[in-house]
């Protein structure tokens, strides 16, 4: 599977964490990766920890975003621009193989096929903004 449809199921993923209690990720997770087919034992881990790993990071992530979005919060985001954010944020600041540019990127790609018609202009703005503090 591409790094590309990784992160697609990632977002996904990230997406259904927004809706479901904690307790019930790992459950959740589980029945949304069975429904993939041809996925790996390998790609099938490599989600899970990506997801442990975004989880894990999503006060600290947050905080940025709310700290980079003018006028906005997070509270305020809609769960499909939030989802694709946390990822893209989570690739920039916490995963050091990925270049900024290439997270960038994706997340606005992701966002023009899940997100609203203003989501990719959205998305973009704040992460090129958020690249920019570093």
């Amino acid at each position: 599977m591409s790094r590309r449809k990784l992160r697609e199921h990632l977002f996904k993923l990230v997406f259904l964490y927004a809706f479901n209690p904690e307790a019930e990720i790992e459950e959740q997770a589980d029945l949304y990766l069975d429904g993939i087919s041809g996925i790996t034992d390998a790609e099938r881990e490599y989600l899970k920890d990506r997801l442990k790993a975004v989880r894990g990071h999503v006060g600290e992530i947050d905080e940025m975003l709310n700290n980079t979005a003018r006028g906005w919060k997070t509270s305020r985001f809609n769960s499909c621009d939030l989802a694709v954010l946390r990822v893209a944020v989570y690739e920039m600041r916490f995963d050091d193989s990925i270049p900024d540019g290439v997270a960038i990127n994706e997340a606005v790609e992701l966002a023009k096929l899940y997100g609203g018609d203003e989501s990719p202009s959205f998305i973009n703005g704040i992460l090129g903004e958020l690249s920019r503090k570093e």
